[in-house]
């Protein structure tokens, strides 16, 4: 099987409800050995260029143009691109390469649907610059922006967390939580703002009961986020552009202000699920990821602090095979929300023989599935199974992107038995194909607990309190 001339290499280990995967990890590992092998490797370079300035490399090789393999080098490309942009972002690419490739990716994003979808998101949302993809001999430096991530705890904070199914809310007082609490709702649809805005002001109000004052409030959401201002974000899907430049752009601002101007921070939910992980085990090179509506990633350095890169994992493709699950809003294939999601579980009932009613929504459908699983049913076991075989190959992947050494794993999808079982099938990946990455590579999981609401308890140590707080 190829991709447009790129061999894709069938897994050691098949997703037991998938058998026509192919990882991107292992297609790319196949691209590289064969250019090596062939003594003619082209060299290329991208760098990444963001608002701030900050500018991310990365180097790879192509076959020359005329050799017999040349016919997957723009699939490799633009795969490879697909994947810097969404894990680190950037308005400006700089290509340093094949001039035809260059002139080939240039007329990707400006002609094709899902070009001109990463073209447009990247440049006119995020970081409100025109998209481009300039050929170049030379290459920017790199300039690296980290920054340290929360880890405050003094004073009394409520922290939350907005997810595409459920919103949740902790008091934490002085390190302790307090309060905390999950409330269902149905964001994505919502039209109007200010329904948005009562919900969680609703919750905020809620936790704010339990504390004797508020000090600070932390959030985490899925989307990017700006210096509390929301650039793209899932939640928001249903308000109108007009509207969505009008109030949902200072949507958190507007929060901050009705709260007296208290420090008020947001970030990722990706972000605060590796700071999450990385306040709990006491380590750094953490990669976060929550499988909950969509895929959130985050990642703390070895350092100890965020980068400015995105790190949105839930569009970055997994799966080389062009047949692969489309994505809903991009309508790219293969991407990282359809495999590590509530999308996925209900995407692979009917493979797995579970038949449910189709107006059930994504949460009730995996909520059905967990309780299958409770039962000891083997089809919910297989879904689970194919979950974690998935995640194998996709954290191999993302070994070629990121420095870690942790993994942390939490959402609702990994709620009860199934969770286990999605771990241990990523670690037997790594074991059978990747045995350099299985010793280097350790998985970690919150309890159950924490797994639903530690999410929101770390959201909570974002904010700096300028003065020193008395005690609660």
């Amino acid at each position: 099987m190829n991709n447009h001339g790129l061999t894709l290499v069938p897994p050691r280990l098949t997703p037991v409800l998938d058998s026509f995967c192919r990882p991107a990890a292992l297609a790319n590992r196949h691209f590289r050995e064969l250019t090596r092998a062939s003594g003619k490797a082209v060299p290329v370079q991208v760098a990444l260029e963001q608002a701030d300035g900050s500018v991310s490399h990365f180097a790879t090789a192509v076959f020359p143009e005329q050799h017999p393999l040349a016919a997957g080098n723009f699939t490799y490309l633009e795969r490879l691109m697909k994947f810097l942009l969404w894990s680190r972002g950037g308005f400006r690419v700089h290509f340093s390469g094949p001039a035809m490739l260059g002139q080939h990716l240039q007329k990707y994003y400006a002609e094709t649907p899902t070009g001109e979808f990463d073209a447009h998101i990247m440049g006119d949302r995020i970081y409100e610059q025109p998209f481009e993809v300039r050929i170049t001999q030379e290459i920017p430096p790199a300039r690296a922006s980290t920054t340290p991530l929360g880890r405050h705890l003094d004073g009394c904070r409520i922290g939350f967390d907005l997810g595409g199914s459920d919103r949740k809310v902790a008091a934490v007082q002085n390190g302790e939580c307090v309060f905390s609490e999950e409330v269902v709702w149905n964001p994505v649809p919502q039209s109007d703002p200010q329904w948005h805005l009562d919900q969680i002001m609703d919750s905020l109000k809620r936790a704010a009961r339990y504390l004797p004052r508020v000090d600070a409030i932390g959030g985490s959401a899925a989307g990017v986020y700006v210096n509390n201002r929301v650039k793209v974000a899932s939640l928001f899907r249903g308000v109108p552009p007009e509207l969505f430049n009008r109030r949902v752009k200072n949507l958190f601002l507007e929060l901050k202000q009705a709260w007296g101007n208290i420090p008020f921070e947001v970030a990722n939910d990706g972000e605060v699920t590796a700071l999450a992980g990385s306040m709990a085990l006491g380590c750094n090179g953490v990669l976060g990821m929550a499988l909950g509506t969509s895929t959130a990633g985050g990642y703390v350095n070895r350092d100890g602090h965020i980068t400015s890169w995105l790190n949105e994992l839930a569009f970055v493709p997994v799966d080389y095979n062009r047949q692969a699950p489309v994505d809903e809003w991009s309508g790219d294939y293969g991407c990282g929300a359809q495999y590590f999601s509530q999308q996925c579980v209900g995407r692979l009932l009917p493979v797995g023989g579970i038949e449910l009613d189709h107006a059930l929504s994504l949460p009730e459908k995996l909520k059905r599935v967990q309780a299958l699983m409770e039962e000891g049913d083997y089809r919910a076991a297989k879904i689970y199974q194919t979950i974690g075989t998935y995640l194998g190959y996709a954290i191999a992947h993302y070994a070629d992107f990121y420095e870690f050494s942790h993994v942390l794993v939490l959402g609702r999808v990994t709620s009860g038995p199934g969770g286990d079982m999605i771990l241990k099938g990523a670690q037997e990946v790594l074991q059978a194909e990747f045995p350099e990455l299985f010793s280097q590579i350790h998985f970690h999981t919150p309890d159950e607990k924490d797994k639903r609401h530690g999410q929101a308890i770390a959201a909570a140590s974002l904010p700096v309190i300028g003065r020193q707080s008395p005690g609660c």
